[in-house]
């Protein structure tokens, strides 16, 4: 399943990248995973929804051949095409510039996947979101996404280890499974055709505690306290009716 990734960082050049570049959860995993459950190719157009640094881009356009716009709204467009310079995906990746919140500036219909890892549950926790970006999906095509996620709501009674790391953000953003599958149930534009915990989460965390990133730190306290006892890593796939 993830044939790509771990010969990526079987090489020291791409695991020093790799650690440069990942801003949660290790992306590219995470992202082939997501993939293996979808028909990609060469002959689709992919929106990479808060793509970060563009690790799944790498994936969706590398492995697959796909046609990738790669939007994010911390990263600018000119530092990811930089880097999709460096890596030879700039003929296939267009970096752009969004805020999912505020619409997309796209055709309806544009594209066959919407595929989003690590971002969608910081914009995508309202009834309102799902609607607002499915008419940029042609009908028969799919919304993919990946999210970190906890095994059970907490709800008041936050578990004592975790309460040091727990605020009204994190609260808002890391759900359950049940939580998410329940939100996208009720939207009538998608038949909800896939969610499950992935089989990614410990390697895809242990890689990102490597990482380069200032919040590591923090983080690797964290996922001490936490010991494998609640965090989850989240996939949903939706086919748009």
């Amino acid at each position: 399943m993830y044939s790509f990734t771990n010969q990526f960082v079987a090489d020291h050049t791409n695991l020093e990248f790799l650690k440069t570049t990942m801003m949660g959860p290790n992306a590219m995993r995470v992202s082939e995973e997501l993939a293996s459950h979808l028909n990609i190719n060469e002959k689709m157009r992919v929106l990479d929804l808060g793509c970060g640094c563009g690790l799944s881009t790498l994936l969706l356009t590398k492995k697959y051949g796909a046609s990738v716009f790669a939007a994010d709204l911390w990263i600018s467009p000119t530092e990811n095409y930089g880097r999709f310079q460096s890596i030879g995906i700039a003929d296939q990746a267009v970096p752009i510039s969004v805020d999912a919140t505020k619409g997309l500036p796209f055709a309806n219909g544009y594209f066959d996947l919407l595929f989003s890892v690590d971002a969608y549950h910081y914009f995508g926790d309202t009834a309102e979101m799902l609607p607002a970006i499915i008419p940029y999906v042609k009908k028969g095509g799919y919304v993919a996404v990946a999210i970190p996620g906890i095994k059970y709501e907490f709800g008041e009674n936050v578990p004592a280890e975790m309460r040091p790391f727990w605020n009204d953000e994190i609260a808002r953003t890391i759900r359950s499974l049940d939580w998410w599958k329940e939100l996208w149930e009720r939207e009538a534009g998608i038949e909800l055709i896939d969610v499950r915990e992935m089989a990614c989460c410990k390697q895809a965390w242990d890689e990102w505690l490597s990482a380069y990133h200032p919040v590591v730190a923090e983080d690797i306290e964290m996922m001490k306290a936490e010991n494998g006892q609640y965090f989850n890593l989240i996939q949903l796939i939706a086919k748009v009716i």
